[in-house]
């Protein structure tokens, strides 16, 4: 199948295929003696497994590892359940931190009177957040 159809099949756009294989996260697919891509199902199948990695949170990098983790029949799943526990540690850090942000934004949302007035606790927080005014 050519470009066109590896994207409809795998879910993954032309142009992020093209990246992915520039980067050289995925194989390169055969190539027709006129120079066009022919993908397998295996080329899917890759494509597919990238996808959801990177649905999931995970790197480039990090698929890139992964990727080698899925083709490496010999690795134990242990390997495996680690990189990804490592993974919720790190996804939790973040969801805490737009927790705090949002919790932050909610307050000075509810400090700021939303009228005519200048006076804004939103903007004059962004503008020095430690409280301290400069002069």
């Amino acid at each position: 199948m050519n470009i066109g159809e590896a994207a409809t099949a795998s879910g993954v756009s032309a142009k992020m295929i093209r990246y992915y294989e520039s980067i050289g996260l995925i194989q390169p697919p055969s190539r027709t003696e006129s120079g066009y891509r022919v993908y397998a199902g295996e080329d899917i199948h890759s494509l597919r497994f990238v996808k959801r990695a990177r649905a999931l949170g995970f790197s480039i990098e990090e698929t890139r590892e992964l990727l080698a983790l899925w083709r490496d029949k010999s690795r134990a799943s242990a390997d495996v359940k680690a990189f990804a526990l490592k993974h919720i540690g790190e996804l939790e850090t973040k969801i805490a931190e737009l927790q705090g942000m949002a919790r932050t934004l909610r307050h000075l949302a509810h400090n700021c009177h939303g009228d005519d007035r200048p006076d804004c606790p939103i903007l004059e927080d962004l503008a020095d957040p430690a409280g301290v005014k400069c002069h």
